[in-house]
Formats: structure tokens, C-alpha cells, sequence
């Protein structure tokens, strides 16, 4: 059986590992597990691994992802080489499009430094990668829900969203579907590259939150101008409202051969029984 080292293991990981059972023996690389990707001092005796899903998220700080830089060293340190690298990114990376569709051979133009981390981590792994001959496979992800990844605690609190007029595009992918791009992803006959993992969905952010108050019986948000959302929205909210996209999912579909489970957000938000 082949083993596959998982760096960072949040939702999305714990998601992936059930469904590799019979083809991976895989083996957790989080500080819960002891392996702190801050400390290489504890990345010293990291297991041999014939694959890499890098699911961990750089600092929350700088313009850089030190973090995959260590992963990266101790692996070439202990001198494995797995045979395929899959990396989560973000859709972040495109930047304000002004709501344009944006397949992945638009250029990278990241606007924030959550965003340039990750186009970082993304240009460290090509380059390693690619010196070592190392298939590479890039997924840029854009907001992940689930029936418990939903933005519940915003509409309880009432926090309002862009009237439509001044609205941006979001894009989303189901946790489960994510899960699955990633599976697919990791297997040997997968054409390496970049891949936009999103649904179909072409939805405005204000017609999400009120299609999620709806399924979920909360009262919709209040419709504000982006003058008053500067004035009143936390600043990590106000970076999301000068970004608009639409993400063209056709090379995930075509070339890497994923059947969504859940097409749009109303295939896979529940009703409010079904979250509760």
C-alpha cells in the first residue's frame, strides 16, 4: 500500500482520509501530531511518503509562506521524494477581477497578503517540484461550506451585506466535493496542473447570505452601500467586498474528470432540519 503524508489536518483532511482506505496508508503532519511546520526542529524525522496532500494554510501574517518553505526543505533534508504533490490554495490568488469568469490562465494578481502568501506557497512548490520532476496538481479553492461551514454566526449577528448594485461575485465548493477533487487528484493517471476546484454557481455574496438565512429559518441581512459597509464591516470583511469573480470550472470537469455531487449551492445547502 502506498503512504501519503497529509500536511495540515483541518476539515478538509479529515474529509480526504476516510476516502483513501485500500490505496494510502496515511500519516497526519499537524502540531496536534507533533509536527509543527513553524518548528522545523520537529520536522526532523518525517516519514517516508510515495504522495503529499499539502492541506495547511500559511501564517496569518507577511507576504510569505515560510511554512511550506520548511516542509519543503525537510523533505529534501531526509531526501524523500513523493511521487505526486497535491497543494490546497485559494482563488484568492486572481484577485479583483470585477467580476469577470476567470478560468486558471489568468495571471496572478493578489491584491491582499493572505492572498500573496499563497501565490508564495504556490511558486515554491512549482519550483521544487519541477527541479525534481515531480508531478504538481494546484487546487484554488474558493469558499468551502458544508452544513457546518456556514456563515451562521454573521446573520445571527445581523452584519449586513452590499445592495446589488455595488455587490461582488462569490464562489463556493461543498467540503464533500472538495474532499473528492483532492482523492482525484492524488491518483497516478491525474494530469498534473492547476485546477479552479468550484461549483457551477454564478451567485452574487448578498444572494448567498440570504439564500443561507433561508435554508436555515434566520432573517435575511440588511442591504447597505459600499460607502456605509467601509464605515461599519471589520476590515477582514471589507477585503472580500473589493474582490469579484466568476471561476470557470471547465478544466476540473474536462481534464481532470470530476462529477460534482453538488453543482450549485442549492444542491448542497440543507434545509434548516437538516442543519439542525
Amino acid at each position: 500500500m502506498k503512504t501519503l503524508l497529509i500536511a495540515g489536518f483541518g476539515d478538509i483532511a479529515r474529509r480526504v482520509a476516510p476516502r483513501l482506505a485500500g490505496r494510502f496508508a496515511w500519516h497526519p503532519l499537524s502540531r496536534r501530531h507533533g509536527l509543527d511546520l513553524d518548528r522545523p526542529d520537529t520536522l526532523v524525522a518525517l516519514p517516508a511518503a510515495d504522495a503529499l496532500l499539502h492541506c495547511a494554510p500559511p501564517p496569518g501574517h507577511g507576504a510569505s509562506d515560510p511554512r511550506t518553505g520548511n516542509l519543503l526543505a525537510a523533505l529534501a533534508k531526509a531526501g524523500i521524494l513523493p511521487a505526486r504533490v497535491v497543494y490546497v490554495s485559494t482563488s484568492g490568488v486572481y484577485g479583483d477581477c470585477a467580476g469577470a469568469r476567470v478560468d486558471e490562465a489568468r495571471p496572478v494578481t493578489p491584491q491582499t497578503d493572505r492572498a500573496r502568501r499563497r501565490v508564495d506557497a504556490e511558486r515554491r512548490l512549482v519550483a521544487w517540484c519541477g527541479t525534481r520532476a515531480i508531478p504538481l496538481v494546484i487546487l484554488r479553492v474558493p469558499g468551502i461550506y458544508a452544513a457546518d461551514r456556514l456563515p451562521l454566526e454573521r446573520l445571527r449577528a445581523g452584519t449586513p451585506v452590499l445592495r446589488r448594485e455595488d455587490d461582488v461575485y462569490t464562489n463556493h465548493v461543498h467540503a464533500e466535493d472538495l474532499a473528492a477533487i483532492a482523492v482525484r487528484a492524488l491518483e497516478d493517471d491525474a494530469p498534473e496542473g492547476i485546477y479552479n476546484a468550484s461549483d457551477d454557481t454564478e451567485l452574487l455574496a448578498g444572494d448567498w447570505m440570504d439564500l443561507v438565512a433561508e435554508r436555515c429559518a434566520l432573517p435575511r441581512p440588511a442591504r447597505i452601500s459600499r460607502a456605509e459597509a467601509l464605515a461599519v464591516l471589520s476590515p477582514d470583511t471589507r477585503t472580500f467586498l473589493g474582490e469579484s469573480r466568476r471561476l470557470v470550472n471547465a478544466r476540473l470537469k474536462e481534464r481532470l474528470g470530476v462529477c460534482l455531487r453538488y453543482p450549485t449551492v442549492h444542491d448542497g445547502l440543507p434545509w434548516a432540519k437538516a442543519a439542525a
